[in-house]
């Protein structure tokens, strides 16, 4: 069984990042959604929270599951059997921070590849900070991400619950 492992801080997850997970499970018997405890970043939503958002996220994708992970990437993709590790690209930018990562990566476990999936254009523009400062303010940013996600924006920004109530009513 060939599992690959999309990892990230996913607050919030988006669009993009269903995007990705999506066009990995086609490609990867299992894919397993993890969601880093530890990481550098204040995080909006904590991990029960981001790990519930996601699994709500990818509940219509049977081979792809999540789990919360904590430590290296690469200890982690070696306890859970995986090969492979997921990126998505949105940008040049990305690119090179994403090719340090998997040459570390590559360095501490050779037997795990990452693979690097470009974001579709759609989702060029689309990040977890983007959203976050956006719906910080009221912006509508209910197209880019999960229903479930939007939601749970609305409980943590007042604006962005004022503002989606103000629509309705206009």
């Amino acid at each position: 069984m060939k599992i690959a492992v999309y990892a990230g801080t996913f607050d919030p997850i988006t669009e993009g990042h269903l995007d990705i997970a999506s066009r990995a499970s086609h490609l990867f018997d299992q894919v397993i959604f993890a969601v880093a405890e530890d990481n550098y970043k204040n995080t909006l939503f904590n991990i029960e929270e981001r790990c519930s958002l996601a699994r709500e996220a990818v509940a219509d994708y049977p081979n792809i599951i999540v789990e919360p992970f904590a430590g290296l990437l690469v200890d982690y993709c070696h306890r859970v059997g995986a090969t492979s590790i997921i990126r998505g690209l949105r940008a040049v930018s990305d690119f090179d921070k994403e090719l340090q990562m998997a040459l570390m990566n590559r360095s501490l476990n050779g037997g795990v590849d990452t693979v690097f999936l470009m974001s579709d254009a759609r989702f060029l523009y689309i990040s977890s900070s983007l959203i976050k400062n956006t719906a910080q303010y009221g912006g509508d940013v209910e197209k880019m991400v999960p229903a479930c996600v939007f939601r749970a924006l609305q409980g943590k920004f007042p604006a962005l619950a004022a503002r989606k109530a103000e629509f309705r009513q206009k």
